[in-house]
């Protein structure tokens, strides 16, 4: 296992398709491995494949019921959100988009069908925290980050703290 780079935006791989898996094999597995491990040290709960440069539908999400007695943690391939009821307002951040948290609107409850690491066909049906947690990793999946869901105005003020970022800090150039 290894802790991977977390992209940050405005980083292009955090905006591009991501490829469906089809291939359910210690690759896969190893890649899983990474992903928590890079989740937990970041410290965050929840981290999808475009996050570390991997542009493939894989989410990997935090299920503890209490950290300090051990981290565990589920990994999603191929999630997709079946069905959505109700809609809640909570606030989130994004280990892509750092220094920020704000008040989202999201589903209350929604249906994820997914694969699990043998490939097998699975749904969870969840509300409340864990819910907006799998849709802002989904989003991801789709080249969607937490900013797009923000007023403009927001939206435009982090992007310009951003670019100030980047003008005094060269080496933090985007690179990929």
């Amino acid at each position: 296992m290894s802790i991977r780079k977390i992209y940050q935006y405005p980083e292009p791989v955090l905006r591009q398709e991501t490829r469906p898996i089809e291939q359910f094999d210690d690759e896969l597995k190893k890649l899983v491995e990474d992903m928590a491990e890079t989740m937990y040290d970041a410290p965050g709960i929840g981290l999808a494949a475009p996050q570390i440069g991997e542009s493939r539908k894989l989410i990997v999400v935090d299920i503890s019921q209490d950290r300090e007695e051990g981290q565990e943690y589920m990994a999603m391939v191929n999630p997709e959100i079946i069905a959505h009821e109700g809609h809640q307002l909570d606030e989130e951040g994004c280990l892509s988009v750092p220094e920020l948290t704000s008040k989202v609107k999201r589903f209350k409850k929604i249906t994820v069908a997914y694969q699990d690491l043998e490939g097998n066909q699975l749904e969870v049906e969840t509300e409340d925290r864990f819910a907006v947690v799998l849709q802002h990793e989904i989003d991801h999946l789709n080249g969607i980050l937490f900013i797009d869901h923000l007023s403009t105005l927001k939206r435009n003020l982090y992007k310009k703290k951003v670019k100030k970022w980047l003008a005094d800090n060269p080496k933090a150039k985007v690179t990929a």
